[in-house]
């Protein structure tokens, strides 16, 4: 009898909420590529637009409003973690920031959850607000990879993203395979089953 392999699930959020955002072109990317080049791995975006502002005036008897019960079902459920951080004023985005504080409410679902942050943008392609989310996930408990590292430099040549957000790099979509890979690792080895 063959043995059931676990598909492992990657809840990927954008911290972008503009439509033609590059960094929904990286989860889009990562979907694909995970479709059809890495096998047991699945990656589904979860929205965090509607969340409304956080307001613990919105909680009640224990639970929250059910878009926010859905989007934390959500990171309960993932076995990992993908963010795509854009870089506003040297941080991490309002709506993420936002996302990230709902999910965080007792009882945090981040807590021991792997991770891996890709991004892009000008000057340093997004890397400060990676740096910083890595100082936020400290404090939830989150386990981010370490390498590789993927940062794109947007505004150079070669063109990276289409008109559509679309990520049209080849080198730029095998860098996003080698963090994808790396997640996989990472959470089987957290799950004990490397």
């Amino acid at each position: 009898m063959e043995e059931t392999k676990h598909v492992l699930k990657v809840a990927a959020l954008c911290g972008s909420i503009r439509k033609a955002s590059c960094h929904r072109g990286l989860i889009r990317s990562a979907i694909e590529i995970c479709s059809e080049s890495i096998k047991g791995m699945q990656v589904e975006y979860v929205e965090i637009e509607h969340l409304p502002f956080l307001n613990t005036d919105l909680e009640s008897g224990g639970s929250f409003p059910e878009i926010v019960e859905a989007f934390r079902r959500k990171i309960h459920e993932a076995d990992c973690i993908l963010f795509a951080s854009p870089e506003y004023n040297y941080s991490v985005s309002a709506p993420l920031k936002n996302a990230i504080d709902w999910a965080s409410r007792p009882p945090n679902v981040w807590a021991g959850k792997p991770a891996a942050i890709v991004s892009t943008g000008g000057g340093f392609g997004g890397g400060r607000a990676q740096y910083h989310l890595r100082q936020i996930g400290v404090f939830l408990d989150l386990h981010f990879i370490n390498k590789p590292e993927l940062f794109i430099l947007e505004f150079q040549p070669p063109q990276k993203f289409d008109s559509h957000g679309n990520l049209i790099h080849p080198e730029s979509k095998e860098r996003l395979e080698q963090v994808l890979l790396s997640l996989q690792a990472f959470t089987h080895r957290l799950q004990g089953k490397s």
